[in-house]
């Protein structure tokens, strides 16, 4: 999707689109979330395309991002000092200020590294209490880590997850109750997924240390990258939209928390970002997308079902892996019940337009789908066995219930765990 969207910005700065040619500055690419900025930021790069981020640091200068790369620098060069002060007491290790001191002491008096300046502390007695276990087991975690890394049988990604659970920082982020907690999460999990691109941790370190030289002045054109949430109150003469998938946009998490409420506000998203287009507005999706090591295919997001069809124009045939990807790439064999698995909000004026462009008669709102809320009291009523309708992931049959989340089978999306007031029984839908 990265490299598509750079094709086309070339084109469109060439003015080979069928467009007037646009300059850098007139262009933007908004995200649902920072996470999903990585990509883009190791593509222009490697294509020479320079860009700005709006609204915060690049994906690289995140502070999560920063202190998972020291420990991955510490792993391939235990002699980067730098590194081991950004986290040696990150997450806490009850090392404070006078204890760091004392290893950089240590370090000096012995000519070492501070990794081995801990080490002589720790032998020579000068770190007690808490901070001498746990910092003992730092040391001992990074020499093991460090073997670990020349051990051609351990893939690197695997190793980085090793070293970001042991060291107990991504349990830091899990345990944080902060609003961004989460958002630190999903750039780990795009930084894993981000070193899968190289054959081993120098590589990837290698080829970080290129793009944090990049020139970033402010001089010269650049494309804009930020969040949609950033991009309130700025408009651009052309705009990207990436990631319209549902689960990706609208967001899984925000409709999990928060249900219709969340789904209406993931709505007023997708208003803001196609608003901030001045003339054109190109939204793509991938058919298929990489998580966690592996290939997942994905749904469009259900707001493109609701875009007036008289206003879009398909750009891209389906692409890789036999996935639909480009603006509102064609889904021509879609029936109705389809579309309406794949999509939500049936009193919105989306919904109705999609009616409208179905003609059909007497296609109804869902009787369930009104609040779609059952009872955690009720779950009983479903049974193993039973077809239900899921409006994201269309009809199935129940496997398994435990409390309030039934597993279940569907015929398009495979096994699924979802909250049980997200399901309605079959017969009740009239399609």
């Amino acid at each position: 999707e990265a490299r598509w969207i750079g094709e086309e910005i070339e084109s469109m700065q060439k003015g080979t689109r069928g467009l007037r040619a646009f300059d850098l500055d007139d262009m933007a690419i908004l995200v649902r979330a920072s996470h999903q900025m990585r990509a883009f930021e190791d593509r222009f790069l490697t294509i020479g395309l320079p860009y700005r981020v709006i609204g915060g640091p690049r994906f690289y200068e995140r502070l999560e991002i920063r202190d998972a790369m020291a420990y991955f620098r510490l792993v391939v060069s235990p002699e980067d000092d730098l590194a081991f002060e950004r986290i040696v007491n990150t997450p806490k290790r009850g090392l404070g200020d006078k204890a760091q001191q004392k290893l950089q002491v240590k370090a000096r008096e012995n000519g070492v590294s501070l990794v081995d300046g801990a080490r002589l502390a720790l032998q020579d007695g000068d770190i007690t209490g808490k901070g001498a276990g746990e910092l003992r087991f730092l040391v001992d975690s990074l020499a093991r880590w460090g073997r670990m890394a020349g051990d051609k049988d351990v893939p690197h990604t695997e190793l980085a997850e090793i070293i970001l659970d042991e060291s107990g920082y991504t349990a830091m982020w899990q345990n944080e109750k902060t609003p961004e907690a989460p958002g630190r999460l999903e750039n780990l999990k795009e930084l894993i997924k981000a070193l899968e691109n190289f054959d081993n941790l120098q590589g990837f370190l290698e080829h970080v240390a290129l793009i944090m030289d990049n020139d970033q002045a402010d001089y010269g054109a650049k494309v804009s990258i930020m969040t949609l949430h950033a991009a309130k109150g700025l408009e651009f003469p052309a705009v990207f939209l990436p990631g319209w998938e549902d689960g990706l946009f609208p967001s899984q998490r925000s409709m999990d928390e928060s249900g219709i409420k969340g789904l209406e506000e993931e709505r007023r998203l997708a208003y803001v970002g196609i608003t901030r287009a001045e003339e054109v507005c190109t939204i793509s999706f991938a058919g298929n997308r990489r998580v966690f090591g592996q290939w997942q295919s994905s749904l469009p997001s259900r707001f493109i079902d609701e875009l007036p069809g008289e206003h879009v124009e398909v750009l891209t045939p389906p692409g890789l892996y036999g996935g639909g990807f480009g603006a509102a790439a064609p889904r021509p064999s879609a029936g109705m019940s389809e579309r309406v698995a794949a999509a939500d909000g049936y009193n919105s004026p989306g919904w109705k337009r999609l009616q409208a462009r179905a003609g059909q008669r007497g296609v109804s709102q869902p009787a369930e789908s009104r609040h779609s809320v059952i009872d955690l009291e009720a779950v009983s009523a479903f049974t193993i066995g039973e077809r239900v309708f899921h409006q994201k992931f269309g009809y199935g049959a129940v496997v398994a219930i435990e409390g309030d989340k039934l597993e279940i089978d569907f015929e398009k999306a495979g096994l699924k765990k979802v909250v049980a007031r997200f399901i309605s029984a079959a017969d009740e839908i009239p399609f």
